[in-house]
């Protein structure tokens, strides 16, 4: 494998003492371009900017600053951790790095990282003016992370935490968050909006959770990399402002879409929860957590509004198995009826085993399954899936002759 000095080499770029004198004139350093400060290390100086974002910043139609009530995501996480530890005990924390494929020759020359102190929202940004600071700027973050025992990340745990403990390692410097509580928002925004939006990544669910469209001063991810390795080779920071732009933006919503989900779990019913699918996601996720009480009823608040046939097909099988699962049988059948009225075979079915092996009614199961036959001659369905209903049904109703002694 080659050394990150053979990779940048390869680019033209030159590094460490290798560096030639900067020119005296026109040289847009990176202070130039943002403003910060270079602060002592055991290891040299490390170039770190701030930002705070007062009370009254909405990120789009969020506000960072929430209660954060963190029990229900700290049962998904399977952390207790996470729901006793105070907001202020947490960092925000995204990296821009070098490349996408990790390992040794990829490290963070950005590293965005928040937290509250005294109720504000402090933003600080590190940076690797030449890859020779390395030391010092992870020095510098350990002294931002040292008041935290939280790590909150968006796909954090497979890259940036992966990625830093990496960096840290190679230059024999402990890892400040290495007994922090993690918690990834990648895979509660999948829990929670993949029925629903096409993409969950973090700039989409920005722009349709959260009502935030990011400034022209944005730039792709993919164009990160080539525009750090081109300052690194010309001098010119002038490019990377778009770059400190979009790592600010990446914590600022981590924190914004934070408060959003923590306060829509606490409280699912007071206007923030807008679209059936979303309350069929939380129900689905309640159920998991065993909160069957409160999944049932948030199974029937997404069947209230607007879903597609399909959709409301697999909401109404998850709400009356759930209901099964209770012991609420009225309520099982009753939304069986209405799935059954809609063309839904497994509901015909349900009602059919109901019939046979609750009521012991030989007849009414019959009728159900017949029915459910004729739905499955109708119905436009693969070959495959046709064989499975009607190879299911031919049973039940060959087995219900017999019982009734045809």
């Amino acid at each position: 494998m080659s050394s990150l000095a053979d990779k940048l080499k390869s680019l033209g770029v030159k590094t460490g003492s290798s560096l030639p004198p900067p020119p005296q004139l026109d040289r847009h350093t990176i202070d130039s371009v943002v403003a910060g400060t270079f602060i002592p290390t055991p290891c040299g100086e490390a170039f770190v900017t701030e930002q705070t974002f007062g009370k009254d910043y909405l990120h789009g139609n969020i506000s960072p600053y929430s209660e954060f009530p963190l029990s229900i995501i700290s049962q998904w996480a399977n952390d207790p951790r996470i729901s006793s530890l105070p907001i202020s005990k947490f960092a925000f924390l995204d990296t821009e790095t070098s490349g996408m494929s990790g390992g040794t020759g990829t490290y963070a020359f950005l590293v965005g990282a928040a937290r509250f102190v005294d109720g504000k929202f402090v933003l600080q940004q590190f940076f690797l003016r030449d890859p020779s600071e390395e030391p010092a700027m992870l020095e510098a973050l350990i002294h931002f992370l040292a008041p935290c025992e939280g790590l909150v990340t968006f796909n954090g745990k497979a890259f940036d935490a992966p990625l830093l403990v990496t960096r840290y390692s190679l230059h024999r410097i402990p890892v400040p968050f290495k007994n922090y509580a993690h918690l990834d928002l990648l895979p509660l925004a999948r829990r929670l909006w993949r029925d629903r939006l096409p993409s969950r990544a973090l700039k989409y669910l920005e722009e349709h959770v959260l009502g935030f469209t990011r400034a022209s001063d944005e730039v792709p991810g993919y164009e990160i990399p080539w525009l750090y390795f081109d300052y690194l080779r010309t001098g010119d920071a002038r490019p990377l402002g778009g770059v400190f732009y979009h790592n600010a933006m990446d914590v600022v919503a981590m924190a914004a879409l934070l408060g959003h989900v923590s306060e829509l779990l606490a409280d699912p019913y007071n206007g923030r929860v807008e679209h059936g699918l979303d309350f069929i996601a939380l129900g689905k996720l309640f159920e998991d957590l065993g909160h069957w009480d409160e999944a049932a009823r948030l199974f029937e608040r997404g069947l209230m509004l607007q879903l597609t046939e399909s959709d409301f097909g697999v909401a109404v099988k998850r709400l009356s198995i759930l209901q099964k699962k209770r012991g609420d049988m009225d309520q099982a059948i009753r939304w069986w009826e209405d799935a059954a009225g809609k063309g839904h075979i497994y509901a015909h079915i349900e009602l059919a085993k109901y019939y046979e092996h609750k009521l012991r009614d030989v007849e009414r199961s019959t009728q159900w399954a017949k029915s459910a036959r004729a739905e499955v001659e109708k119905a436009d369905l693969p070959a495959y899936i046709r064989k499975h209903w009607l190879g299911e049904i031919d049973h039940r109703l060959a087995r219900l002759e017999r019982k009734a002694g045809l």
